[in-house]
């Protein structure tokens, strides 16, 4: 499916069965094969805008997957780049495409950091945490940034009431909750409850400052708006209004 190296139909319903982390287990090694891999069109914009707020000491990727973000660290970082998952299987993908960050196997709701890192991104992993967890979140990565810090992450804008994709979000996120109340281990995900003004209020609440700058090259909407932000977290720092970049 996807790619000739892509997952089987039947691979993917056996992962979309499991627990999250033991989905990801199995799916690691055709992981890059599918398109749930962060792409370069949207890895290219994040790293041109922090080419322009950095350069960065110490960078982590939350979530890391596969490890497509550790090239932003590796671009605009001059210290080390760290990876941290909780999938062992996609931390050994990892390992393997970039041996030159680190990696560690943790619960992105307890890292096992200080505050020793300057930029901190994430990509796609969102959707794996419910509404009630992302304060908790936003603590843990507040806690593990040195003062004046940046949390770094894409967030698209909502699909439009009664678009395409307006009614493929609603009806995945439908099957998603039909498949978890009648199935267990559930397996969340969920990214229609990640939107802009909720994640804003969060993080303000546990002391970021928020900007939100576009990202042009991943297009407009038809009213002219950007189809996708990028959320600009400094800790420590007052909010910003919107930034056009």
């Amino acid at each position: 499916m996807f790619t000739p190296q892509g997952p089987t139909l039947r691979e993917l319903a056996v992962q979309a069965m499991s627990s999250v982390e033991h989905g990801y287990d199995l799916l690691a090694p055709k992981f890059d094969h599918t398109p749930f891999r962060t792409p370069d069109a949207v890895l290219d914009p994040v790293t041109r805008v922090l080419r322009g707020t950095g350069p960065y000491g110490t960078g982590l990727d939350l979530c890391c997957g596969t490890g497509a973000g550790l090239g932003v660290l590796r671009e605009v970082c001059t210290g080390r780049a760290v990876g941290v998952d909780f999938s062992a299987g996609m931390l050994d993908v990892a390992r393997r495409g970039g041996p030159t960050a680190s990696y560690v196997r943790a619960d992105a709701l307890a890292l096992p950091f200080g505050p020793v890192f300057d930029l901190v991104v994430s990509f796609g992993a969102f959707g794996h945490f419910l509404p009630r967890q992302h304060a908790d979140l936003f603590a843990q990565v507040h806690q593990v940034l040195r003062p004046g810090g940046q949390f770094v992450f894409p967030i698209p804008a909502p699909a439009r009431p009664g678009s395409r994709g307006y009614w493929a979000m609603l009806g995945f996120d439908a099957a998603m909750r039909v498949r978890n109340a009648v199935w267990r281990p559930p397996f969340v995900m969920y990214y229609r409850v990640f939107r802009y003004g909720d994640v804003r209020r969060e993080l303000e609440r546990v002391g970021f400052g928020v900007e939100l700058r576009d990202l042009p090259e991943l297009g407009e909407r038809p009213d002219g708006s950007p189809r996708c932000g990028l959320v600009v977290a400094t800790r420590d720092a007052p909010s910003k209004e919107h930034h056009r970049t």
